[in-house]
């Protein structure tokens, strides 16, 4: 009994799955084909479906002008004044090769004589008086000629050169200056007949006494009255008209020869 049973069972189990067969033959059919496409694409890799790109729209074009190159400003004219013009100097742009020696600068000046008809500095001939002490100590007056050189202002250089005091030559035959030592000019003019000499602070202390005094203000006013042009001499110190210099010497109006 049990094998007929069982061979009734799976009879009845394959007529049921032939009739479901039967049912679904079309949806099995076309899952069948899925898997055959499926299959045959794993298959042939290279025949794969192309996928369509993305389309890019073309980008504008963009063109750059360069603006046009201006003409070089037109060189000023020169006018014709019948002379030679000098030679263009070169462009700053040409540069000299790099091994090239150096080139010697020639002094326009150097192994050249003096152009004919140049002569030194004009001198003029000058008068100075400076002191001298002879042997019995009396102070005597002593007239010493100079050469100087000419200029716009001669009685400032005189009086220049007479502060500066004797020189070597003048020294050794014992001429001296009273004149203190750091006196300086400060100015000089002439007025009429009347020279004005501006002299520092330090013209006022003298450290030979009365007769220093009095010898400085000849030694001045002497030298000064060799100007044709010049009678007297006022004396001032620091710009300033005073009455005496040192120990009652009176400077306080203009003085001559005769007062000396």
């Amino acid at each position: 009994m049990r094998g007929s049973w069982a061979v009734l069972f799976w009879l009845a189990f394959a007529i049921f799955i032939f009739g479901l067969f039967l049912y679904n033959r079309e949806a099995i059919g076309n899952s069948i084909r899925i898997i055959q496409d499926a299959i045959a694409s794993q298959n042939a890799p290279g025949e794969r479906e192309a996928v369509p790109e993305p389309e890019i729209e073309p980008r504008e074009r963009v063109v750059v002008v360069s603006p046009p190159a201006l003409p070089p400003p037109p060189a000023p004219a020169i006018p014709d004044t019948g002379r030679p013009q000098a030679a263009t100097q070169p462009a700053l742009s040409e540069a000299a090769p790099q091994n090239a020696p150096p080139q010697a600068v020639q002094n326009p000046q150097a192994g050249q004589s003096p152009q004919a008809g140049q002569s030194p500095a004009e001198l003029r001939d000058r008068v100075l008086y400076f002191t001298q002490v002879d042997r019995g100590g009396s102070i005597l007056r002593v007239k010493v000629d100079r050469k100087l050189s000419a200029s716009e202002s001669p009685m400032t250089d005189v009086i220049q050169a007479l502060l500066a005091g004797p020189n070597a030559d003048e020294r050794n035959r014992g001429f001296i200056s009273l004149i203190p030592q750091e006196t300086r000019i400060l100015s000089a003019s002439i007025r009429g007949n009347t020279a004005y000499i501006s002299f520092s602070e330090d013209f006022q202390y003298n450290t030979y006494g009365v007769e220093g005094y009095a010898g400085q203000l000849r030694q001045v006013v002497f030298t000064v009255t060799e100007f044709p042009n010049v009678r007297d001499v006022q004396i001032l110190i620091e710009g300033r008209r005073v009455d005496y210099l040192g120990e009652g010497i009176w400077i306080g109006s203009p003085l001559n020869r005769e007062m000396m």
